[in-house]
């Protein structure tokens, strides 16, 4: 990738593993400097590992932190503050998945997905936006599901904080979009990570992580004049049912 991103200050949440690790990957490789979070210390010392190993270059740095909690959020944003100067460009990647049937979730599970999934992405968008309002200007990626718009048995939980993911970005985008802040949302169907707890071995059908992240670059890449809002994403061959 093109050094088009030089000068970029990134944040991408949930950036310790899977879909937010090969985003951090790719910002940095388009030059921007980048923090990541992620709610275990030994995932976030691997991946920052990983990513200074790619990028010496760059400024690279991560900091535990649960984005359902809306007051180590704000502590996330003062560390990007030191490490970066600031802000242009915020991943809410960070995501939880409990699937069981309604009766059998409890409510610490209900609140635990939609504080993680959907209060979570309010958290860290309205740090993001009160930065951006003192630099004119900047971008937030949502990374929702196609589970935002197609229900599933199992998925009340993870179904309710995607629908409202969507909802959101989508008011914050109205909101925002004339203080030059741009806000998309990328919804991919299945992808080749452990996400919920399942450990599979490598997939020949799934979407690639790197393939989201190729996602958000492009969305990047897009002059100022044009804002891509939504973005669906499918595996090209799924098996068939």
């Amino acid at each position: 990738m093109s050094n088009l991103l030089t000068g970029k200050r990134a944040l991408v949440t949930g950036g310790s593993k899977g879909i937010g690790l090969a985003i951090a990957h790719a910002l940095l490789a388009s030059g921007a400097d980048v923090v990541i979070c992620g709610r275990k210390q030994e995932h976030l010392d691997e991946a920052l590992h990983q990513l200074r190993q790619k990028a010496p270059a760059r400024i690279v740095d991560g900091r535990v932190t649960d984005v359902a909690d809306s007051s180590q959020v704000a502590a996330l944003f003062q560390f990007v503050d030191q490490k970066l100067g600031g802000l242009d460009i915020l991943v809410n990647n960070a995501g939880l998945g409990v699937f069981r049937s309604t009766a059998e979730l409890s409510v610490a599970e209900w609140n635990s997905v939609i504080s993680t999934n959907l209060s979570g992405a309010f958290y860290c968008s309205r740090e993001a936006l009160e930065r951006f309002e003192k630099s004119k200007g900047g971008s937030i990626i949502n990374i929702s599901s196609l589970a935002g718009r197609n229900p599933f048995a199992g998925g009340a939980a993870y179904n309710a904080s995607k629908f409202g993911l969507n909802g959101f970005s989508e008011a914050m985008m109205l909101d925002h979009r004339s203080d030059n802040v741009r806000v998309s949302y990328i919804m991919p169907g299945s992808v080749d990570t452990q996400f919920g707890g399942v450990d599979d071995k490598k997939s020949l059908w799934k979407i690639d992580p790197e393939d989201i992240a190729e996602i958000v670059i492009g969305i990047l890449r897009m002059p100022n004049r044009t804002l891509i809002s939504r973005v669906e994403v499918r595996p090209s061959r799924p098996p068939k049912t």
